[in-house]
């Protein structure tokens, strides 16, 4: 591959702060980054995550803490000076350029002679296969091919670190799923790291080697793919990791952290606790996916809704506790029908504590 990043082994984010006024945006994120890492910084609306990359570009000054790359400290040069590829929402392209001058734009601000210019511009197109739409402006180009430009704008740089602030929002659902792809073999390509924001859990799994959940300006976990869809370790992760199933109880028998869980009305269910102890309130979490019909099911209720999803029927009930719940189903069931739910005990988390919200 002739385009690659300087060598580099690390960015470290220690004790990153940004704060507009009164109002606490981020609270002192620390993260590490490692050469050729692919990190998702994941979470709700507002939560802190495009004013962390931001911070990281150098579009936003930070309020405390540093930035470093390696043994270099760059929270204090201006964002040019960073070296970092930048991929935007809305592409930022220039739609009187061709898609060549385009993606040489930032080269030529950096002031590389135009041979090494020409050459890199070349690598670039490449490696985002559109050297043969190099002519052509960005208003020919479909939406799919606009954020290749964006990307092949950024990497022509050779940064050691490329920045994407939910890049895909603005595509549809097809080639959403084409551009993930396309990313993350651009990325494996190129060998810098990426930092990707998105407020897709769906997207961060696919291409994600670590995930950052961010909520309220706050890192509530960080883990690989598999430990945030496994094993959330608090239920406010659980929430944006799909566990929409909230269920207020006691535990009323323990075994390790094997538990079983007093409901109420709703019923009694078995699960693993992760932030929990015996005679403590504690938050029962369970996946749509996960909560499905039984003869003996503990959660009693009665259908209010059923859709067909393709693989599967996907249905809502009201509990006799009163509560809404979401649930699978291989067949459908016809509304105002009784059913029984259940779920495997290896795919209940039991969380401490009361929540608003799970």
């Amino acid at each position: 591959m002739a385009i690659a990043s300087p060598d580099f082994r690390e960015l470290r984010l220690d004790r990153v702060s940004r704060n507009f006024g009164a109002l606490n945006v981020l609270k002192e994120i620390s993260l590490t980054v490692r050469r050729g890492e692919f990190i998702a910084l994941l979470g709700p609306s507002g939560c802190g995550k495009s004013t962390a990359l931001n911070c990281i570009a150098g579009l936003l000054s930070l309020s405390d803490g540093e930035i470093w790359l390696d043994d270099r400290r760059v929270d204090t040069l201006k964002p040019e000076e960073r070296g970092f590829g930048m991929v935007f929402q809305k592409y930022a392209l220039f739609p009187h350029m061709n898609v060549r001058r385009n993606v040489g734009f930032g080269l030529q601000m950096h002031g590389v002679a135009k041979a090494a210019r020409e050459r890199r511009v070349d690598e670039a197109l490449s490696v985002v296969r559109l050297g043969a739409q190099s002519a052509k402006l960005p208003g020919q180009l479909s939406g799919g091919q606009q954020q290749r430009v964006a990307i092949a704008r950024a990497i022509a740089v050779e940064p050691p670190l490329v920045l994407m602030d939910e890049p895909l929002s603005n595509l549809d659902a097809k080639l959403r799923l084409e551009m993930r792809a396309e990313i993350r073999r651009i990325h494996r390509l190129l060998g810098s790291a990426t930092i990707y924001v998105t407020h897709d859990q769906d997207e961060a799994l696919s291409l994600a080697d670590r995930i950052v959940v961010l909520r309220d300006g706050e890192v509530r976990q960080i883990g690989t793919p598999q430990e945030l869809y496994q094993r959330p370790l608090h239920a406010d992760v659980a929430e944006f990791m799909g566990f929409r199933n909230a269920l207020a109880g006691k535990i009323v028998g323990r075994s390790g952290d094997d538990v079983e869980v007093d409901c109420g009305v709703t019923g009694r269910v078995s699960g693993k606790a992760l932030e929990a102890s015996a005679g403590t309130d504690v938050l029962v979490a369970i996946r749509p996916s996960d909560l499905v019909p039984m003869s003996d099911g503990p959660i009693l209720g009665k259908v209010t809704a059923m859709e067909y999803r393709g693989e599967a029927y996907y249905g809502t009930i009201a509990s006799d506790g009163g509560q809404e719940l979401f649930f699978r189903a291989d067949q459908p069931i016809a509304l105002g029908e009784a059913v029984k739910l259940g779920a495997p005990a290896d795919r209940v988390l039991v969380y401490a504590g009361k929540r608003d919200r799970v």
